[in-house]
């Protein structure tokens, strides 16, 4: 049986007349006939009571035209969904974000990807770091990740989206909550929580702020993230120096000062060297669209 046996049949039984379907089907009548006259053939079964004044419907008939509509708005659906598939305006996408990015970015990129690409579906995986995100990325578990240069390996492309400044998180009880100008030199003595890892962005640029004002942190405490890393901060078991985006989840029992000579860590979209996923391809683009010269890489 063939599609196109269907489309014939479903025009016959709406007009209820071979000329009036041939025509809206731009092919000539008596082909018209001979197709329908295969369908019966097929089925084993009359679909249609012709005489020279009336066309009607079977019992038979009735049934498939029922079947029929169902099947060819199936088949329609199927297309469309195809090509919005094809052409990235659906699908999944399985996207990252470190524990700061998160506050900030993913509310912000979930709007622009529920308004740009109304039929994408995000997969969100919130409050990795960024060694994490890179495997992730190499091994096919993530799509997109939200992430903070520098990264280890080759395979990804990276477009840096913003710049900010470290912030202290210190404990509200601590004297540096309300000491009116901080800098580095003034953490010289303070235990520091730290992410967990060897690779972290954020590490890097503490440690980069600290051997600048001529002292090597003291790592008291590590966390995986910042869900772990701030109520240890509450609890006053050591300061530590978060990206300025972290302001935006806010712990009672932690005050965010700004620190002047704090060193600063990039915000940057990553993705798969030749990415040929048309939906990961139109999330980035909706999010990033216009690479700025000089901080593609």
């Amino acid at each position: 049986m063939e599609l196109r046996h269907l489309r014939y049949f479903a025009e016959v039984a709406d007009t209820r007349h071979f000329g009036r379907a041939a025509e809206r089907l731009h092919m000539a009548q008596p082909a018209l006939s001979q197709s329908i006259r295969q369908l019966e053939a097929e089925l084993g079964t009359p679909l249609f009571v012709r005489t020279t004044r009336h066309v009607r419907l079977t019992t038979a008939g009735e049934f498939l035209q029922v079947e029929v509509a169902r099947i060819l708005a199936a088949v329609e659906d199927s297309v469309r969904g195809v090509r919005r598939i094809a052409e990235g305006r659906q699908g999944l996408v399985r996207i990252a974000f470190t524990g700061s990015a998160a506050h900030t970015q993913l509310p912000r990129m979930a709007r622009i990807v529920k308004r740009e690409l109304p039929g994408m579906a995000l997969e969100i995986h919130a409050d990795l770091l960024t060694p994490a995100q890179v495997d992730g990325l190499h091994d096919g578990r993530l799509d997109v990740g939200v992430l903070r240069p520098p990264m280890t390996g080759e395979g990804l492309e990276l477009r840096v989206i913003e710049s900010e400044p470290l912030v202290l998180a210190v404990a509200a009880d601590h004297e540096l909550a309300t000491q009116p100008v901080i800098t580095m030199a003034d953490l010289r003595s303070e235990p520091f929580v730290l992410f967990a890892g060897t690779h972290s962005a954020v590490n890097d640029a503490v440690q980069r702020s600290c051997r600048a004002a001529g002292f090597v942190p003291h790592r008291e405490h590590e966390a995986a993230g910042v869900s772990v890393l701030l109520p240890l901060v509450a609890a006053d078991l050591g300061v530590a120096l978060v990206p300025a985006s972290v302001r935006a989840a806010p712990l009672v029992g932690v005050v965010f000062r700004d620190v002047a000579d704090a060193a600063t860590v990039e915000l940057a979209i990553a993705w798969r060297t030749g990415e040929t996923n048309p939906a990961v391809l139109a999330v980035v683009d909706a999010l990033v669209p216009t690479p700025v010269e000089g901080i593609s890489r």
